[in-house]
């Protein structure tokens, strides 16, 4: 993982209701957003916008069905981000943007 990927996953979880959104999500197969909203008591419009960035860094992936739009967790993403932090604490710089 390069370091631009680094830092938008990083930005990504950084945030309290996304971490926790990222988390909802992950424990489940898939997840839409209104019942992202019941879950977590914020507005439907906030967590279109968390989703973004979350799909965004590439740990969310979403599936249209109709009119709704389902959000699953892609573990690959997180893997990939532990392994390079990992490399940054062992010393190992990450890729160029």
């Amino acid at each position: 993982m390069d370091r631009e990927q680094i830092e938008r996953v990083s930005k990504a979880l950084g945030d309290q209701t996304r971490l926790m959104i990222y988390e909802a999500i992950a424990a489940r197969d898939q997840m839409n957003c209104s019942e992202i909203a019941s879950l977590q008591g914020v507005t439907q419009a906030t967590v279109s916008h968390h989703l973004k960035t979350l799909a965004d860094a590439g740990l969310i992936d979403g599936r249209r069905e109709g009119q709704f739009v389902y959000n699953k967790a892609v573990p690959a993403t997180m893997e990939d981000y532990v392994r390079s932090l990992a490399g940054i604490a062992r010393g190992k710089k990450p890729g160029r943007r």
